[in-house]
């Protein structure tokens, strides 16, 4: 008497593991679990950093190897498989998500092109950098989309550091400069800014005597008419005037039209010379999601959704974060790309996948704006909330404006570890600010 075959479980899988995608993943697979249900992760990188966290990374002020997350540890614990690997198409008829081939450092294939089946499918990959096609940007600029381009920068910045510190000790008469054009007012280029003047003032604590905030010469270039157009114009202005104070080179009204390995090109034809080169001046999808299986997506390679996030031809595939394209009911702009927004749209796409497997109707996505936060490292910090309580938006800066952003990353840990392990990390974190160096040099 032969035993039955076990039955089929439904997968779902979730490609990206952000923010977004992450907090998805434990949720699905703590309510789920494994006996009927496969939930699997499939991400290209092995580890997971908090975005908005990587420019501290980049300069310096953070060790992204003490707040990363371990897709596999994670898995473990919370009742989800993790599959490493890069998405490289869907095969809706059949329901299959195409993984592209896994090489080595070398270049050699550890594993060829393979197929994982999906009953219900998340895409949660998140946004790369923007270039609007600008010449030379992809070759000579750097970008903070992800942990490896942080840290590449972080490696360049400390040689140029290095070089200029051994220059000046040998002539000081020599006027050396670590220079760096940022192209992009917005959050990530205006808190890279602040965040390279504090990682500079700690260097001479760490064997580069004759080096400090003053060998640095920051441009931060942005072409509308004002840095930071999520803010209201009063916070943005005391947000330049901080910048300003520190040493900051502000260019607003600047179009950037060609990068080259000496500097940025402006409209006007104006050469900003530069060493480092940085590109944070917009957003879009990843080109793998461009018009991928067939969905719908826009120009900038987003998946356009419906209300309930599913994707307008596939209800089987939902789409969260800022891959996901969705202009709200009466409104004329579509959900800004933000930590907050991917937080909420993974809450919605765990109640409308459990509704879709019970047969039960869907909810809408409801964005609900709760602000913005710019955190000019320790210097200061600006931002607006928004909320019933306070009647609408309220301007904030200074200590109570640095306790909200930092609450919005405790958040996050809470949300992908639980209520136990995200306040032990929380309690760790405090420690590790006083006993760990205050700069990654490695």
């Amino acid at each position: 008497m032969t035993s039955a075959a076990p039955a089929r479980k439904t997968q779902i899988v979730v490609v990206g593991g952000g923010a977004g995608g992450l907090e998805l993943v434990a949720r699905l697979g703590a309510t789920f679990g494994r006996e009927k249900f496969d939930i699997i992760l499939v991400e290209k990188n092995r580890t997971h950093i908090w975005k908005p966290l990587l420019h501290e990374v980049a300069a310096g002020s953070l060790d992204a190897n003490l707040d990363e997350v371990g897709y596999r540890s994670h898995c473990h614990r919370w009742g989800y498989r993790f599959f490493y690997g890069a998405l490289e198409g869907i095969d809706r008829d059949t329901r299959h998500v195409l993984i592209a081939p896994i090489l080595d450092e070398d270049g050699s294939e550890i594993m060829g092109h393979h197929r994982i089946r999906y009953d219900y499918l998340v895409l949660a990959l998140g946004s790369v950098s923007n270039d609007f096609g600008t010449p030379g940007v992809k070759k000579d600029c750097l970008f903070l989309d992800s942990r490896l381009q942080a840290d590449r920068f972080r490696t360049k910045l400390l040689n140029h550091c290095l070089s200029v510190s051994r220059i000046m000790s040998l002539d000081p008469g020599r006027n050396e400069m670590v220079r760096i054009a940022i192209v992009g007012g917005g959050a990530t280029g205006v808190e890279l800014a602040a965040e390279l003047y504090n990682a500079a003032a700690a260097l001479k604590h760490y064997g580069l005597e004759v080096f400090d905030e003053s060998r640095l010469q920051v441009t931060l270039i942005e072409a509308g008419p004002r840095i930071l157009p999520q803010l209201p114009e009063k916070l943005a202005e005391a947000a330049r005037g901080e910048l300003e104070a520190l040493g900051v080179r502000v260019l607003t009204g600047t179009q950037i039209v060609e990068a080259t390995a000496d500097g940025m090109v402006t409209k006007s034809g104006e050469l900003i010379p530069a060493e480092l080169r940085v590109w944070a001046a917009g957003v879009k999808g990843p080109d793998v999601l461009k018009d991928i299986g067939g969905l719908e997506t826009t120009r900038n390679n987003q998946l356009v959704v419906k209300p309930t996030l599913q994707t307008t031809r596939d209800d089987r595939i939902f789409a969260i974060g800022d891959c996901a394209y969705l202009v709200p009911e009466g409104e004329t702009r579509p959900i800004p790309p933000r930590a907050q927004a991917a937080h909420q749209m993974a809450a919605t796409a765990f109640s409308n996948l459990r509704a879709l497997i019970k047969g039960e109707p869907l909810k809408p996505f409801r964005y609900q704006d709760h602000g913005s936060l710019v955190s000019l490292s320790h210097y200061s910090t600006v931002g607006s909330l928004m909320g019933n309580l306070i009647g609408g938006r309220m301007a904030i800066e200074g200590r109570l404006a640095r306790f909200v952003y930092v609450s919005l990353y405790r958040m996050h840990l809470i949300a992908i570890h639980g209520w136990l392990k995200g306040l032990t990390l929380i309690l760790v974190g405090h420690v590790n600010q006083i006993i760990r160096p205050r700069l990654k040099l490695h």
